[in-house]
Parts: structure tokens; sequence; C-alpha cells
């Protein structure tokens, strides 16, 4: 006979790694505990949520499995360890107060967009938080971008200055409610205040505010002058609204920074716009409300609308649909458009109300990072925009938006930054000693490397000035400073004169930290091997703008034999003098006379129009090109491009990076067929496609009277198909079967999908990124994959 009594019971300490602060975990391991009638306590700390459990061992074990397989959607969970402990017979299950420490481990959310709940209050008259520009939950809001410290509590943020009002604390402390311990809470009683400030400054205006004053303080202030918002009756977004109506440039507070609006059908605005942001000609990203409005302007197919619709809230880079009604200065010459939805409870009461597209574009000028600062916003933008929507709520680290191409089999991400860094990425084999990897100096980003994992920073810009320098190298104090890294490996590109390689070269400490130089196209290939989680080895093409070469040549076309250690380079396109170094990057057409030299030598037909354009300018240019002054050689398929782009008439001078590339993709008939021969040599130990040969097949079709985007479609194609021959034969030499492809070329999908069919009728396997851009937004990725691997083997 029983003894009437239950089994007996049992504590555990639950110890669970991941992403678990500031996405609802902690209520999420309240109600499942209560729910099953446990006892104990769950908390966070700098490694990230500790649990002491105590209950019948069938509720314990339906516990821990309830910890992964309900999970809220925005955790990530890494690891999850279990240590038995005594009993204690306490009662009852509760929050513990957060705990400090030396030794963080924790890792942090990315900011996330509105979800469906909180909308849903937005929109409802009879909510407390009807038209609250601040409404957040557990599941959505702001987080990298507005923390300060771990572990994530409300005064390790930029919310520490709002105290809570009664109404939100009783959310705050009620297990049932989704508010529950949700760090950024708070409504129209409470929370920031949202004003619109005219924009102009006049002469009895107090003085610009630096970048620790204006709003940029802890709580509810603002800085007064020429306010417009709740103080005053106003209602800021309806205002707001009626200064984009009226052609107006907006400058919009969002997560991570500020952002320039104006009306995207209004083409004077928009050119406003261009002209006072010092932005000529690169496309402008253009916010809608809602997918109906999407569709309207570009084809959706079904991974685009994940992707518009996903928690990250990116741009994405989409097929303009014949007659979009959006302003022909939004994207001049692109066939694309870069769309987004609203992310923040402003961008959707700004987009409900004005009901057209919008665009939104960072709010800088030309080559300076973004503004995030309210005093260093309103002084630099103060004449670029008519006014501003902004409020009390600092941003602690500034963050642009991400941005992605939907391509074949998903989506390639061109600038991975808000909504997904510092999201880590896993780092195999894992790093032996932490690591800073430094990246490249376009695109900048940084990245550290603890044990398995990778944090690839934000996106910070170009390393060009002192702002975006500064920038940075606080971003990496910072987050070194949320992750608990101190690096002891530092990885660098091999050019000397990088700012990022510099910065690296001044942290070098005998005994203490270490310098490895990742070279720039090994780092790329690296970084669509760890992408991938593969090791290698294989064959890697690298095709990208340029980067220095261990020759001392400018690399930029290169078919890599490589693995995470080291790399042997076994081919490249034929190189060509780069008349006047950078000055050739500013003008394509400086490229063509390189190129055309190559292919005709003294014998260049006279009728070219490139060469009618440039007069005396050729023929000065051909012979510094021919006497080497000034004129690095250079294999980049970046410039190559630059040159056909210029042979076609598509662009003399380029307005940014890639812009003449970009011309040549955008003009090129996608359902052409032909394409182009070009012989592949040996030269050394190297093969070599003669790029001289698509050069003159170029010329000869264009002076037979082909139309532009036949030429362009033909180079594509021929150029995809030699580099597969490439590919063939290094696989036939070294027994590789397996292809990745890697630099900021691939952004170019025509070529991409190209040139992936084409290995793959060969019988090849292609590996592309997904998580971090072919571009160098992804070199520091592979830099610290390079540098944790030669570590482990204890390589220099």
């Amino acid at each position: 006979m029983g003894t009437g009594r239950g089994p007996a019971r049992i504590r555990v300490r639950i110890r669970v790694e991941g992403i678990v602060q500031g996405v609802g975990f902690r209520p999420h391991v309240h109600s499942l505990a209560r729910r099953l009638r446990l006892s104990g306590w769950v908390g966070n700390d700098d490694r990230g949520v500790f649990i002491e459990a105590e209950g019948e061992p069938g509720d314990v074990a339906c516990f821990r499995e309830g910890l992964r397989d309900q999970a809220p959607p925005l955790a990530a969970i890494h690891r999850v360890t279990t240590t038995a402990i005594p009993v204690r017979g306490d009662r009852g299950f509760r929050i513990a107060a957060s705990q400090g420490g030396n030794h963080r481990v924790t890792l942090v959310s990315p900011d996330v967009a509105t979800c469906d709940d909180c909308l849903a209050e937005l929109f409802d008259p009879a909510d407390r938080r009807h038209r609250h520009p601040f409404v957040n939950c557990t599941n959505c809001g702001p987080r990298f971008t507005i923390i300060r410290d771990v572990p994530y509590d409300r005064p390790a943020t930029t919310m520490g200055g709002f105290a809570m009002c009664g109404e939100c604390e009783r959310e705050y402390l009620d297990p049932s409610d989704r508010r529950f311990h949700a760090q950024p809470i708070c409504c129209p009683a409470c929370g920031p205040v949202l004003r619109l400030l005219d924009g102009g400054l006049h002469d009895d205006d107090p003085p610009p505010r630096g970048p620790g004053d204006s709003l940029d303080g802890g709580g509810p202030r603002s800085d007064g002058a020429h306010a417009r918002g709740p103080g005053d009756g106003a209602d800021p977004i309806g205002a707001a609204v009626e200064v984009l109506r009226a052609g107006g440039v907006l400058a919009v507070k969002g997560l991570g920074g500020y952002h320039l609006a104006v009306d995207a059908t209004d083409e004077e605005a928009t050119r406003v716009l261009r002209s006072r942001k010092h932005r000529e000609e690169r496309p402008f990203a253009v916010m809608v409300p809602d997918l109906r409005a999407a569709r309207a302007l570009c084809e959706l197919d079904a991974e685009a609308e994940r992707l518009l619709t996903g928690p990250q809230r990116p741009i994405v880079l989409l097929p303009r649909r014949p007659g979009a009604e959006v302003a022909g200065a939004v994207a001049p010459g692109d066939r694309r458009l870069g769309l987004m939805l609203p992310y923040t409870p402003v961008h959707h009461l700004l987009a409900a109300e004005l009901a057209r597209p919008c665009v939104l574009t960072s709010g800088n000028l030309s080559d300076e990072p973004i503004a995030y600062r309210d005093g260093d916003a309103l002084a630099r933008l103060a004449g670029v925009a008519d006014a501003f929507l902004t409020h009390d709520r600092p941003i602690h680290v500034r963050a642009d938006d991400s941005v992605l191409l939907a391509a074949r089999g998903g989506a390639l991400p061109l600038r991975r930054s808000r909504g997904y860094a510092p999201e880590p990425l896993r780092l195999s084999p894992p790093a032996r000693r932490a690591v800073l990897a430094c990246g490249a100096e376009l695109k900048s980003t940084f990245c550290l490397a603890r044990q398995g994992h990778a944090f690839v920073s934000h996106h910070i810009g170009d390393l060009e000035n002192y702002e975006t320098l500064r920038s940075f190298t606080e971003g990496i104090e910072h987050l070194r400073r949320l992750l608990g890294i101190t690096p002891g490996l530092v990885a660098h590109d091999l050019h000397p004169e990088y700012l990022s390689t510099k910065y690296a070269l001044g942290l070098e400490t005998p005994g203490s930290v270490d310098l490895t130089g990742v070279q720039h196209h090994h780092a790329h290939i690296a970084s669509c091997l760890a992408d991938n989680r593969e090791s290698g080895p294989v064959i890697g093409v690298a095709f990208d703008g340029l980067g220095y070469g261990t020759d001392g040549t400018i690399w930029g076309g290169e078919f890599l034999v490589a693995d995470l250690v080291g790399f042997t380079r076994a081919g490249r396109l034929a190189p060509v003098p780069m008349p006047g170094g950078t000055a050739a990057i500013r003008q394509p057409w400086r490229m063509a006379a390189a190129h055309l030299h190559a292919a005709y030598g003294d014998g260049l037909p006279e009728d070219l129009p490139v060469r009618a354009r440039h007069g005396h300018r050729w023929d000065e240019v051909v012979a510094v090109a021919r006497a080497g002054t000034n004129s690095p050689l250079t294999s980049s398929a970046g410039r190559l491009f630059d040159a056909v782009a210029a042979i076609l008439g598509l662009r003399d001078t380029a307005g940014y990076e890639g812009q003449a590339a970009i011309a040549l993709e955008q003009c090129a008939d996608p359902t052409e067929q032909g394409a182009y021969q070009a012989r592949i040599a040996d030269e050394g130990p190297l093969v070599t496609i003669r790029a001289a040969d698509l050069v003159r097949a170029v010329v000869e079709d264009t002076r037979a009277g082909a139309v532009p985007a036949r030429v362009a479609a033909r180079f594509h194609n021929g150029l995809a198909v030699a580099a597969a021959r490439v590919c063939a034969r290094l696989r036939d030499d070294t027994g590789l079967g397996t292809v990745a492809l890697s630099g900021g070329v691939f952004q170019n999908r025509l070529l991409l999908d190209g040139l992936t069919t084409a290995l793959r009728l060969r019988g090849l396997r292609v590996l592309t990124h997904r998580a971090v851009p072919p571009n160098d937004g992804g070199v520091s990725f592979g830099q610290a994959a390079v540098a944790a691997a030669r570590d482990t083997l204890g390589l220099p």
C-alpha cells in the first residue's frame, strides 16, 4: 500500500546564456514556473539569466523543456546548464534583483520594430496609449541603441531618467501583463515627449548645444527653442505632416539616429533635399505605410514580404514597377527602389497620416556619420531641415538602417546594422583568445570575438574623416564594455594607410595584445566561409573595387585557394594601370583609357565617343598610365566594370563608390543570353582572364550598332563564364569542389546569379553570403575568423 505522499521535491540551479535580456525572458520564466507550481527565483546578471527552481521532478523537467520550447520570439538561447542543489522548501516564485559581476558574457538584443499588439494600442482611441509615440513592450522597441550598461535594467538605459507613473508601474510588476519588466515602458503621463522644432537658427536663438547637452540628458526636458509640441497644445505629428505636404524637409529622430524626410512624390522637395544634403545621385530609401503601398511601387514575392515585415525592418532593394508614383529624383536611373516599412510608433503615425510614400534617408551631410545626439543634429542639420520632429529619450548608440537585397534563395545583406547588430554570429573554430578585428576603410565595421561568438558591429561608414573615426573608436569601447571583452589579439588589413590599420597598430602591446595582418581578399573569402559555418579549403572568387595585395599591387579580381588559416593566389583578372590612383575611382573614364590602351595599344579606333568626350586629356592619361606615374597596377573587377560603363557612355564620373558599376548592371538586359569570350592564359603561377578580350568585344559590338543594354548584358555573361572556367580549371588542379563568392562586386545580382548558375552547371558547389555583406562591411568578420583559426594553431 502506498504512503499517499507525492514524489520528493528537487531543486535545480539553471544558467541560460544567449539573447535573454530585454526580450521578456524573465517574465516568461516567471509565468512558466508559476504555472507548474514551482518555487524559486529568476534574475539577470552579466552572464545572462540565472534561475533556481524547486518542485516535483516531472514539473521541473517540464520547466526545463519550456525554457527553450516556449521562449519569447525575440530570445535566442545559446546554452542552458543545470545543476542539482539542495532543496530549500521555500514557497512562491519571484524575480530577483539583477546582479553585477566581473565576467560579462551577456548578449545584447538588437532593436526591434513595433509589435502588432503595441500597434493596435497606438491606433485605438479607447486605449490609454492611443497615439503615444513611444509605445513598446517586452516583445518590441528600443534595445541596443538605449543600453548604457548591463545587466539590462531600466537604470542602465537612457530611460533611466523617466520615473514610471502608477499605471505603468502596475503593469511592470504584473506577471500576467506583457509589459512585465519591460524596461522602456512608458505612457503619455510618464514617457518621453515628442516635439516639433523649427529648423532654421535665427539671430536671437541660443547657440547650438554640444553632443552632451540639449535633449541628450537622462530625463524629460527639451531645448525649448521654437518648439511646437504638447506644451502649446499642438499635435507634433500633424504639424510634421504639414511640413512634408508643404514640400519641406523634416528631420525625424528614429531609434539609432536622425533621418531626413520629404514627400517622395514631390519632385521639387526631393531635389531640394539632394541639394542641401550634398547627395547628388545616390538613391534614397522610401518608407511606405504597409505592404499594400509597397506592392504599388515594387514587385514583391513572399521572401520580399517576409523581409519587409520582419522584426528587423530593413530597407529592401526591390524591382520598381513601371509607372511607380515616386519622384524621379528619388532613385535616378535605378530600376530598383529601397523600400522600408515603419518600425517605430513615430514612423507609423507619420506614415498613416501622410498616406503617401516618404523619403527616409540618413540624417547627415554627404560622407558624414548619421547624427544621433540632439545638439549635434540641431547644429549639423540646421541648414538642411526645415523642422525637427524630436524627443527627449536619448540615443546612446548610433545605428543606421540595415539594407538587404532580395536575391536568389533568400536575402543578400548589403548593410548589417539596426535590427541585426549586435546579435552574435557563430565562430568556428572558437577563438582561443578574445579578438578585435578592425575591418577595412569603406563601409567600416569592427568585430569582437570571444570563444564561439563573433559580434559584428553596426555600420560605421567610410573611415575618411575625424567624426567617423571617432564613431568607430567609441563604438569599439562601448561594445567591449557591454560584452566584457578585452582583446588579446587584434586583426587588421594589410593596407598601411587605412585608418583602421593605424588604429590597430596603436594597440599593440608586447605580452598583452598581439597583432595579425589579414590580406583583404583572404578576409573576404574567410568571411563567406564563416558566414556558412565552414572552414575550407575552397576556391575563393574575390571581386571588388580594390585591396592591398601581397605583391604591392592593387588586387580586386582574385581567385584564391583558401581556408581560414591562409591562402594561395591562383588566378586573377589581367592587371592594368590605374591612372591617377584614387582619381580613377572618381573618374571611370580614366579606367576606360587604361583598359582600352591594354586592348588596342596605339591602334585604338578614332571614333570612340568616350575618347572624344575627353579630348587632349585622354592622351595625357594614357601617357601617365604607360609611364606608370601615380598609376598602380590593378586587377580590380570593380574598375573593369567602371571602364565598360564609361565606354558605353553610362558614367564618366562617379559621385559614390560603385556608381558606374551599378549603372552598368541597371542598363543590362536580363533576358540577353549572349556572352563575350575571354581567353584564359597562364602567366607564371597565375591563371589569368584576359580582360582585354571583353573590352574589345564591347567596343566592336557597340561600333556594329548593338544597343547598350545588350552589350552590358553580354559583358556580364562573358565575365561570369570566364570566371566559371577558371574555377573549373582550379577544381581540376586541386580537387576542390566548392567555390566561395565574396567582395563588393557580388552585390551585382546579375553577375552573382550568372556566375552561380555557370558554376553549378560545371558541378561546383557555391557558397554566398547570408548574414554579413559581401562588401567591406563583412571584412571584419573574415578577419576575426582568420585570427581565431591561426591562433588556435599557434600561428602568427
